[in-house]
This record gives structure tokens, C-alpha cells and sequence, in this order.
């Protein structure tokens, strides 16, 4: 449990506020407009930043070593040794420092009760080149998932279950959009994620690495717990209203489906997602025979 500031702490915040690195700014300094952009997701985005509020959002900046473009704190809100400790640490990572009252905090913030920190980070950049296949892989394909909180809870699952990668064809939602990050809980820094420019592009490199991909499809005749896998395996999940794209059948792909014995005719691409992860992954990682 977090402590009370004590008086060491709050010395040292106020060295930290009244240092010259950082700079006060008012609610309509360029700074806010650009958090209050990017929360909204209406602006242009094309350093792919995104907003990590809170002190366990910066705990996974630090823990990933993520790049940070600007740290915005609220000192009337900073109320624990482990907010100075963060703000500290930060601080050093940036030279963009600002200081804002709680009133302008108040209008960025998502939460109810705020930690007074928040910073404008760099989404990870992965690519094909420095990315590096273990012999058993197991890859997530998302292709055109429109909703960015199942994309966020896809990521999360792929963490939880070891997958080596998630590559996007079709995007349709960014990666930097508020409720991606929060469903994530920090996956979208830790999970590779490469987009392709299109299907046959993301196709051939699986093929050209011996991947067996499967479509879910829930028209399969085989239910996904009667295969075995190979050790490389990919799963292809479309999207939620026109499910994947006609140009993944035109390839060499398997089709496996999820078992409906209710009502409902398909479940959510997330439920999904993880229902067939971590199949393969017992299976593939972990040896187990039946899942």
C-alpha cells in the first residue's frame, strides 16, 4: 500500500516544482490541446503518441523503457512518496516538464480521483526486420477489428499467453486510442505489433516462415480443440461486422471454429481470441496433449 508523503518527500517535490526545468502553463497552452487531442482521437496522429495517466501507467513506462515526449504534473494532487519517486525519475527522461493547476488537470484527466501525473508517450515501433521467430511461434492476426477495447483486450490476452506477436491487416481503429491503451493494462507496450499494408503481404511472410494459419470461421467443420497444431501457428480474427477478409480464403489456411451450444451464433472476437490462444498455447508451449 502506498505511504502518506512524508516530509523528506514533500521537499523534494517542491525542489522539483520550483526547478527551472519545469515550466507552469495554463489551459490553452498548445501542450493541452495536443493531450485533449489525442484523448479524443479527432486529431492527427502520426508519431503514434498516446496519454499514460496515473502512477501505474508510468510505473509500465518506466518498467518498458518507453519513450516519453512530455511529463505534465499537478502538484495538489501528488499526495504519496511513491507519485515523488515517479515524478523524479521522469523527470529525466524529458526535457518537456510542465506544471498545471488542479482546475486544467481536472479537464484532462480520465479518473475520478488523480495521481497528479501524466505524460505524453511514444507508442512502440516494431518491424519484420528486427523481429526474431523462436521455432515454436505462435502469431494473433487482426484483420480490420474495428472496436479498439476488443483490440486492447486481444493485446492483453497475447501477453498473458505468451503470443510472440500481433499483426494487424486492414486497421480500422488506432493504436494510440485512449480505450486501447486502457484495455490493454500496458500489453500495447510489451506485445510486438506489426501492420502490413495488406493480406497478401502479411500471407506471404507467414508462409515464406512455415506458419500454419487458421481462420476462424465459425462455418469450420473442425472444432478447434480436435487440432493439434504445429509449432508455428497463426490465428486470423476479423472483424466484428463483416468478420475476415475474402482474400485470406483465397490462400492456404485451415479453418477452425468455437463450439455455439446455446442461442447466440458466434461470441465476442476478444472471448474468442483467447479461448484459441491459449489452446495453443498448452498445446504448443507447454506440451499439453488435451486442453
Amino acid at each position: 500500500m502506498a505511504k502518506y508523503i512524508n516530509e523528506e518527500n514533500l521537499k523534494l517535490l517542491d525542489e522539483i516544482v520550483n526547478s527551472q526545468k519545469f515550466q507552469a502553463i495554463g489551459e490553452h497552452n498548445s501542450i493541452i490541446k495536443q493531450v485533449k487531442g489525442i484523448i479524443s482521437n479527432t486529431k492527427p496522429n502520426p508519431e503514434k503518441l498516446f496519454i499514460a495517466e496515473g502512477i501505474w501507467a508510468q510505473q509500465k513506462i518506466l518498467e518498458t523503457n518507453t519513450k516519453i515526449q512530455s511529463l505534465i504534473i499537478c502538484p495538489e494532487y501528488i499526495f504519496t512518496n511513491e507519485a515523488v519517486m515517479i515524478v523524479k525519475q521522469l523527470s529525466t527522461l524529458t526535457d518537456n516538464l510542465f506544471i498545471i493547476s488542479s482546475k486544467t488537470f481536472d479537464k484532462i484527466s480520465e479518473r475520478d480521483k488523480p495521481d497528479g501525473i501524466l505524460s505524453v508517450a511514444y507508442l512502440p515501433r516494431f518491424s519484420l526486420e528486427n523481429f526474431k521467430l523462436n521455432k515454436k511461434s505462435i502469431i494473433l492476426i487482426l484483420d480490420g477489428i474495428e472496436i479498439p477495447g476488443n483490440i486492447g483486450t486481444m493485446l492483453r490476452v497475447c501477453d498473458g499467453a505468451g503470443v510472440d506477436a500481433v499483426f494487424i491487416c486492414n486497421r480500422k481503429a488506432r493504436l494510440s486510442h485512449p480505450k486501447l491503451i486502457k484495455g490493454s493494462m500496458g500489453a500495447v507496450l510489451t506485445v510486438p505489433i506489426v501492420e502490413f499494408v495488406n493480406v497478401e503481404e502479411c500471407y506471404n511472410y507467414l508462409h515464406k516462415n512455415k506458419f500454419k494459419i487458421y481462420l476462424a470461421d465459425t462455418r469450420a467443420e473442425k472444432n478447434y480443440f480436435e487440432e493439434e497444431y504445429q509449432d508455428r501457428t497463426a490465428f486470423v480474427m476479423g472483424s466484428e461486422r463483416y468478420g475476415i477478409s475474402r482474400e485470406w480464403y483465397n490462400y492456404d489456411c485451415g479453418l477452425i471454429s468455437l463450439p455455439m451450444l446455446g442461442k447466440c451464433d458466434s461470441l465476442n472476437v476478444g472471448v474468442a481470441a483467447t479461448v484459441l490462444i491459449y489452446d495453443a498455447t498448452m498445446k504448443i508451449k507447454l506440451g499439453a496433449k488435451h486442453v
